[in-house]
């Protein structure tokens, strides 16, 4: 059976899974849905449109599916937060509802680990399995492809795209979009290495984290023009869909690459 707390606010149109819980003093608002094994703490507040999915967990006074803070944002818009299965989200965390700017949507996966403070502005797309550790800022229009970790205060630009299994060190601005397998830190950030830690306890094997490594040297310390870089990052791709992967990031990102 459903647990809500006698104190819970929970608009009737909102739909809540049979096995969601509510803590004490939480607010709930209409075109809500909240999936099976999702836990609300205490005072949090969930506006919508917004779809939970199942076994999240909401810490105390995180607020999410709120209205854009973009000036040009009304309350009355068909705006909306999805977010997926399995996420941590913590204390004070904040998600706003996507802009007509562009689809209308802020998208969060599976699995991520959401720490305390973080705010993930309007149109956002975040994917699965990362970690965006306390106070971490997204500006609007970012995206944040999987396994991705950034550090404690980091700052990332509007349009900017973090790619897959990148890292930043605590801290850092991100003024531009990072390739895939990258760790960045300072600011602004600037590259300073491959991920290959994170990539070994992902099971990469020795000859990819090669190849990336590689790849990793001819964008950022070959000193090539670009076109030239993306003809040999071509060629290698050929024997590594790692490579191919931070070829394809360099040719679709919307901002110029963290440098």
């Amino acid at each position: 059976m459903r647990r809500i707390h006698p104190t819970a606010v929970v608009d009737s149109k909102a739909r809540l899974h049979e096995t969601a819980e509510v803590g004490p003093y939480s607010v709930i608002g209409p075109n809500v849905e909240v999936g099976a094994g999702t836990r609300v703490a205490a005072h949090v507040v969930l506006d919508g449109p917004m779809t939970l999915g199942r076994d999240n967990v909401i810490f105390p006074f995180a607020s999410l599916g709120a209205v854009s803070q973009d000036k040009t944002a009304k309350y009355d818009e068909a705006t909306r937060v999805e977010i997926g299965n399995g996420n941590t989200i913590r204390e004070s965390v904040t998600i706003n509802r996507g802009t007509l700017k562009e689809q209308g949507l802020t998208r969060v996966g599976d699995d991520n680990w959401i720490m305390a403070g973080t705010h993930i502005a309007h149109d956002c797309i975040v994917g699965n399995s990362t970690v965006l550790a306390n106070n971490v800022l997204l500006a609007g229009h970012v995206t944040i492809d999987d396994h991705v970790i950034l550090g404690g205060y980091s700052g990332v630009h509007q349009f900017c795209r973090i790619g897959q299994g990148a890292f930043s060190g605590g801290g850092s601005i991100i003024l531009g979009s990072v390739p895939p397998f990258v760790m960045v830190q300072g600011n602004p950030a600037e590259p300073r290495a491959i991920n290959s830690e994170g990539l070994k306890r992902r099971g990469y094997s020795a000859e990819d984290i090669s190849a990336i490594k590689d790849a990793y040297k001819l964008i950022y310390l070959s000193g090539k023009p670009m076109a030239e870089i993306k003809a040999e990052l071509a060629e290698a791709a050929k024997a590594s869909p790692h490579v191919g992967l931070m070829l394809d990031f360099i040719e679709t990102s919307k901002r110029p690459l963290a440098r």
